[in-house]
């Protein structure tokens, strides 16, 4: 009877164990990106026929590519990008996205926003790149709040403002790091996704000061409205816990009632929109100037932009440990003004994957920054190489490794 009785024990074990899985699977299906009438696809890789289809069966929301299936299974293990493109930002957006696949090391999910024109380019750009498994991406329209998304489109550069919605999107994404097209990353994202480990329990987001300088500051000498810090924030690259963010109640200066994000929005633009100048930049310097505990700033080597040589270098954490990304704003990679940033911006978009990087990429930059020391970016060109050559030397060390 004991014998009898430990084989029935055994059973219900095992019968326990699978209905277990079984739900973990469920719950595991059920799991979705939200679409936001955008289609999720899997990056394809150009192999063969049979890798092919399985991309596409990814594509369709299926279980169908092994690459798919280790995006499911470890969800926390994948960093969210998000990006929004309109107008002739595609060739930017794009090179901005080879930059982050370079380098990085946990999978990445690029999350697109573009205007419908610029879809299908997207598509074909994309699913034409070699990721080697580690990147997909969902494709999203513009859209703002029906009652106002003449007056959201229209603040500042076209659809610039839909990165303040992204948290009401983008409901099932925890964390997201969301940058400008103009953005160059120089270091794996891997790096500045952990600064989301850094932040202390009051902390929503994190991005980086507008400027080192007062004395050249922006906000500083002109704004008409309030602003976070000495010099502002810049939101070109910006970090965002967005749970936090979704449920936060934020201080205001229009009620004594604390409001959600979903709820700030509008309001801010109402009493503003006369007094702001960088839209939805501004409108983020006005929340985290009520909520300064919200907000994690990091150096300014995460978001170097022209201002930080133009009039001489003052990006002193870039001179000691170089640029980790770089910010191409004022269009400096499509004219003569700024040719240090243009080089960076060519290197890394004429760059074809699986050639070798010090040879194709690393030499050709360094010899076309020497000729750059004529401007006062140039006589700085070795911050914008110092932390490429390391991230060079540490992909090729960790694919060593992985021999």
């Amino acid at each position: 009877m004991r014998r009898l009785a430990r084989v029935a024990l055994l059973c219900l074990g095992c019968a326990v164990c699978s209905l277990l899985y079984g739900l973990s699977q469920l719950a595991l299906s059920l799991e979705q990106e939200p679409g936001g009438g955008g289609r999720e696809r899997q990056a394809r890789e150009p192999a063969t026929p049979g890798a092919r289809r399985q991309a596409e069966s990814a594509g369709r929301g299926e279980a169908g590519s092994g690459r798919y299936d280790y995006m499911k299974t470890h969800p926390s293990e994948k960093m969210h990008l998000a990006v929004v493109a309109c107008g002739e930002r595609l060739e930017e957006t794009v090179t901005m996205l080879r930059s982050a696949i370079i380098f990085s090391i946990k999978p990445l999910h690029f999350h697109i926003f573009a205007e419908d024109q610029l879809h299908e380019s997207f598509k074909d750009i994309l699913e034409e790149f070699p990721y080697e498994g580690k990147v997909n991406y969902t494709l999203y329209p513009i859209t703002f709040p029906s009652e106002s998304a003449a007056e959201w489109k229209k603040l500042f550069k076209p659809c610039a403002s839909q990165r303040l919605f992204l948290p009401l999107i983008l409901k099932n994404v925890d964390s997201l790091l969301y940058v400008d097209t103009d953005i160059l990353f120089l270091r794996p994202v891997d790096d500045i996704w952990s600064f989301l480990g850094k932040f202390n329990s009051t902390q929503i987001a994190a991005m980086a000061p507008e400027h080192e300088e007062p004395r050249i500051g922006w906000y500083n000498r002109f704004a008409r409205h309030p602003y976070y810090g000495v010099t502002g924030i810049n939101s070109g690259v910006m970090l965002m816990n967005m749970t936090r963010i979704r449920r936060k109640y934020f201080k205001n200066d229009m009620t004594p009632v604390r409001l959600q994000w979903g709820e700030i929005l509008m309001p801010l633009l109402k009493k503003y929109k006369l007094n702001i100048t960088w839209g939805d930049q501004d409108l983020l310097n006005i929340m985290f100037f009520h909520n300064p505990e919200s907000l994690y700033v990091f150096p300014c080597q995460w978001n170097y932009r022209p201002d930080h040589c133009i009039y001489g270098s003052n990006c002193k954490a870039a001179e000691e440990e170089g640029i980790f990304i770089l910010h191409g704003n004022r269009g400096v990679y499509h004219d003569d003004k700024q040719p240090t940033f243009r080089a960076v911006y060519e290197a890394i978009r004429n760059y074809s994957f699986g050639d070798d990087l010090v040879h194709s990429l690393l030499q050709p930059l360094e010899q076309e920054l020497q000729k750059t020391t004529h401007t006062y970016c140039g006589r700085v060109y070795k911050v914008f190489i110092k932390q490429l050559t390391k991230s060079i030397r540490d992909l090729y060390a960790r694919r060593s490794k992985g021999r």
